[in-house]
């Protein structure tokens, strides 16, 4: 019998593997067996269906990486339902409009006495289902039935260019193309796999499902980027003996050129998400390499990815960027022009995906889904339509190039940047909004260049807090600019149309407005504290600005999670003290930075 569903690969190792850890979290010490989480997700499995889950019913999970994550997920695909994993940062009216698209009936998230409820931002009055903490009994695993693999896995949502987020519905279908003899990613019982990424990011998918339908474990990492110092983390990854691992492109660089080495003991090392870096790829194959360092890529659209490159030093040799390679099984690319005709190799076109990866489409929008999901009248197969950028090099290596849309990558997320010049119209505080990304990796950002009205604060400084202020209110917080300038007029282009480039130059000229202080004092004027001045030294490395005062706020001038996990780094091995990222942005200025590290017993030369 062909298995049609993603519960039935799990229930495999159940019969199999029985006492073999399935999910083990090293900060706590927490884990649980195959045995165990199947009877834990089959309680909770009975407990939705008792609630009133029906199959093809849409259960949101308000649970982040911990514990209980994964029996989350397999017990509403044991209910029959799909999951939709809901992002913890979100604000309430985005995680609001989700639960009444999908019509959530319940949220699956944790107990009411769970030190790790952390999710106040649920809308109020959502009903609400607990992840039980133990099963009261052992449940017998039933063998495959007869199933349609078409039937939704899971519905995860992405940043949308009409204003509102995107629900991309995936079939069982394509979970299990995923895991089937992944030629990317070798995984074998008793492997040990990190989870490290968001829930609501499609990675979960790889991190979760290739790991417990491979009879391997799922050992669930605290943050490198708020929970641990980086060299914490990386002496955790080596102690736990993780074989795989993913990260985002952009972590994987700030890790890899603040601690090249932290690879070394790795099988398999995946990267995803934004473009390679080939120098900072080198320096890792240079330094200590995992045994395998993937490039992988994949739209949400394809079930997390679509093609993978193998980097090694004669994989890239002549190379000036790194591909993302090949298709990976049962994965068709084409590379087309705006008729959908395959162009010849080395010529640029748009990318589209086939095969039992791609989605059924977006949740409620058959519009949408008729643009971007299109059929091959020739063949009656689906493709996606990425909006990818890319070509066909003469090895048969596919390269990408950029976006046909304006949809960009920050840090891992997509971001549809009209979604956030909406939003900032819609606070009524200016009249027209425009947003880039600017730069590459970790110093990567948003600006915004806004018209304000005649109706909002008349001080620029107040406007465009008030504008960021508004914006936590309607977006995750990655999508927030960490730049604002306010500009009298727009440049029009010859063809009439906002001329972007002309709002970028605005970038190099003396100062505009923006949304914090861009810059005050080095230290302080006759400061003779040399660890304040040697911090501001560091801020101002990092955030890419001129001068920093005691006073300043690390996220006001533009400082994020990344940035943080930087700076910590380099507080470790400059003094030898044990600064937390998340410290970092807690607190409100770079004075109480100083007395943190300087309580820590930094010493300065």
């Amino acid at each position: 019998m062909v298995i049609g569903r993603v519960q039935d690969l799990v229930a495999e190792w159940v019969k199999r593997r029985p006492a073999s850890c399935a999910v083990r979290v090293p900060a706590t010490g927490e884990s649980l067996t195959y045995r165990e989480l199947w009877d834990v997700s089959q309680q909770l499995a009975e407990g939705l269906v008792a609630a009133g889950i029906r199959p093809g019913d849409a259960v949101p999970v308000a649970v982040e990486r911990s514990l209980e994550l994964a029996p989350a997920f397999l017990g509403v695909l044991l209910a029959g339902a799909a999951y939709v994993p809901l992002d913890a940062m979100a604000p309430e009216a985005r995680l609001r409009g989700i639960l009444d698209e999908v019509g959530a009936k319940l949220v699956v998230t944790y107990g009411p006495r769970s030190r790790r409820e952390r999710w106040a931002n649920l809308p109020k009055g959502s009903r609400r289902i607990p992840v039980p903490t133990s099963a009261s009994r052992v449940v017998a695993v039933a063998e495959p039935v007869p199933s349609d693999a078409e039937e939704p896995a899971y519905i995860t949502y992405t940043s949308g260019s009409t204003g509102r987020p995107k629900g991309v519905i995936v079939p069982h279908r394509g979970v299990i193309r995923l895991v089937r003899d992944p030629v990317f990613c070798t995984i074998g019982p008793g492997d040990r796999v990190a989870n490290t990424c968001n829930p609501a990011f499609d990675v979960t998918t790889f991190e979760i499902w290739n790991t417990l339908t491979a009879g391997a474990t799922l050992v669930v990492l605290p943050s490198v980027v708020t929970d641990l110092s980086l060299e914490a983390w990386a002496k955790m990854v080596q102690s736990e003996g993780i074989h795989t691992m993913f990260l985002t492109t952009s972590l994987f660089h700030t890790v890899a050129r603040e601690r090249p080495e932290a690879f070394g003991n790795l099988r398999t090392l995946i990267a995803a998400g934004e473009q390679l870096e080939l120098g900072i790829v080198s320096d890792v194959l240079k330094i200590a390499p995992p045994q395998r360092l993937v490039n992988a890529y994949g739209p949400t659209e394809a079930t997390t990815f679509a093609s993978s490159f193998d980097c090694t030093f004669d994989s890239l040799d002549g190379r000036d960027r790194v591909p993302i390679g090949r298709p990976i099984q049962e994965t068709t690319l084409r590379v087309v022009a705006d008729d959908l005709t395959e162009v010849p190799n080395g010529e640029v076109g748009e990318l589209c995906i086939g095969g039992p990866g791609v989605a059924l489409g977006y949740l409620a929008r058959p519009e949408l889904t008729a643009e971007r999901f299109v059929t091959d009248s020739t063949t009656g197969e689906t493709y996606y339509r990425s909006g990818d950028l890319c070509r066909v090099l003469l090895d048969g290596t596919i390269e990408y190039l950029g976006r046909v849309d304006r949809q960009v990558k920050l840090r891992g997320f997509r971001v549809e940047l009209p979604e956030i010049e909406r939003a900032a119209v819609a606070t009524g505080l200016v009249s027209a909004a425009f947003v880039e990304k600017v730069g590459e990796g970790p110093s990567a950002m948003l600006v915004g260049f806004a018209l304000p009205t005649s109706t909002g604060p008349t001080d620029q400084d107040d406007l465009l807090r008030a504008v960021s202020a508004a914006l936590a209110d309607r977006l995750p917080s990655y999508m927030i600019p960490a730049r604002w300038f306010l500009v009298e007029r727009l440049p029009v282009g010859s063809t009439g149309k906002v001329d972007r480039a002309a709002l970028l130059r605005l970038l190099d000229a003396e100062p505009a407005a923006d949304s914090g202080p861009v810059s005050a004092w080095v230290g302080e004027p006759d400061s003779d504290d040399t660890l304040l001045d040697e911090l501001a030294g560091l801020w101002c490395e990092l955030l890419g600005v001129e001068e920093v005062g005691a006073g300043d706020n690390f996220l006001e001038l533009g400082g994020d999670s990344v940035r943080a996990m930087q700076l910590v780094s380099r507080i470790s091995q400059r003094y030898g003290v044990p600064v937390e990222p998340g410290t970092v942005l807690l607190l409100d200025s770079l004075a109480e930075l100083v007395e943190h590290v300087r309580q820590l017993g930094a010493v300065t030369a």
